[in-house]
């Protein structure tokens, strides 16, 4: 059973851990701060109630709410635990609730969020690992079903190519916005199937799934379609639309699930 934000006791207030200022700062009158509330959770630990964790933290110029959590787990609480990588939205490492929305904490300026407080929690619809940590281990894996690489039937799959599959530029735009996925996992948390349906394959996963089947080199159809076209694939999707609404890269994913149906009924028509 996958426990998730949702699943966890309502998180308990707790009194705000005080701004310890730096020497560069102490040189600067009244430096402005903002609050961050944290949550904490550990899931092993014997007797641990989620709970709401409230820190007080400086605010400069170009401030993340990245760059606010390590401060805070540098300066105040070396034991706050989240994910990140690349620190340049690449690497999709930091996705977090940020005010109640997925988003990548290293893309987020605090100063473009317009409060003073700023919420952070770990991503709905995965399982708490620690603090704003989540499990994507069912990410990946729902991912790895899709069969996310080309398939060729000279070479069997999982084979090199070894051979260079020349593409026209209209052939590779079919697709090719698609293969901005940074797989940050924004789109699952987002969706409202993945929180019904644990076995749904996923507005991500769906998605690289036409980014490959619609890709004039791979020949993979066959196999890709028994997982698609499946109670648990495209056409379970309702089309929210809140998948696209948090992707940090423009990839459009719910459009990518539409394209996706459509290629699965006009394959059909096809064959019969």
């Amino acid at each position: 059973m996958v426990v998730t934000l949702e699943d966890l006791p309502k998180p308990k207030e707790e009194a705000t851990v005080k701004v310890e200022v730096t020497p560069e700062q102490a040189l600067v009158s009244n430096p402005q701060t903002i609050l961050m509330k944290v949550f904490r959770y550990n899931p092993k630990a014997k007797g641990e109630e989620a709970r709401m964790v409230t820190y007080r933290v400086p605010m400069s110029k170009g401030l993340t709410v990245l760059d606010a959590l390590l401060w805070v787990k540098e300066n105040l609480d070396n034991g706050l635990a989240f994910r990140y990588s690349c620190r340049m939205g690449i690497c999709g490492s930091c996705g977090m609730l940020i005010n109640g929305k997925p988003m990548l904490g290293c893309e987020t300026q605090i100063a473009e969020l317009g409060t003073d407080v700023v919420e952070v929690g770990p991503l709905t619809n995965y399982e708490v690992i620690r603090d704003v940590a989540t499990d994507f281990t069912d990410f990946f894996s729902h991912h790895t079903k899709v069969k996310p690489y080309l398939i060729r039937k000279e070479n069997g799959e999982g084979k090199p190519i070894e051979k260079e599959l020349p593409q026209t530029e209209e052939q590779k735009l079919e697709y090719y916005q698609f293969t901005m996925c940074i797989m940050c996992g924004l789109c699952d948390a987002a969706c409202p199937i993945v929180g019904m349906d644990p076995e749904y394959l996923g507005p991500q996963a769906l998605a690289q799934a036409y980014r490959f089947a619609i890709d004039s080199r791979d020949q993979g159809w066959p196999e890709r379609s028994e997982v698609v076209d499946s109670p648990h694939g495209c056409f379970r999707c309702e089309l929210a639309g809140s998948c696209s609404a948090v992707c940090p890269k423009g990839v459009d994913p719910a459009m990518g699930v539409q394209l996706l149906k459509r290629l699965v009924v006009h394959r059909k028509l096809r064959r019969a």
